[in-house]
């Protein structure tokens, strides 16, 4: 399996997703004060849009693969750009 290093300030989707759950767990538990259930919260949120640009990033890759019969390695974000498609998001 390929084992890359994440770049600088971005963490894999397993990863996300692994603190995404622990907070949820942390307030089901109903145990968290409120300013602290507040700051989890956000914190859940956050999260949650990087979970989903990571998806959405994946979603275009596999798109952009299919579209263009294309086998090899291909970066996020790369052809897309070269096509004209831009970073622009969904939502």
């Amino acid at each position: 399996m390929d084992r890359r290093p994440e770049p600088a300030g971005e963490q894999s989707f397993d990863e996300t997703l692994r603190q995404l759950q622990g907070i949820v767990e942390r307030l089901e538990r109903g145990e968290l004060p409120l300013e602290e259930s507040l700051r989890a919260f956000e914190r859940g949120v956050e999260l949650s849009r990087q979970g989903q640009a990571i998806l959405d990033a994946a979603e275009r890759k596999v798109e952009i693969l299919l579209r263009d019969g294309r086998t090899e390695p291909l970066a996020v974000g790369t052809a897309a750009e070269r096509n004209g498609e831009g970073k622009g998001g969904r939502g």
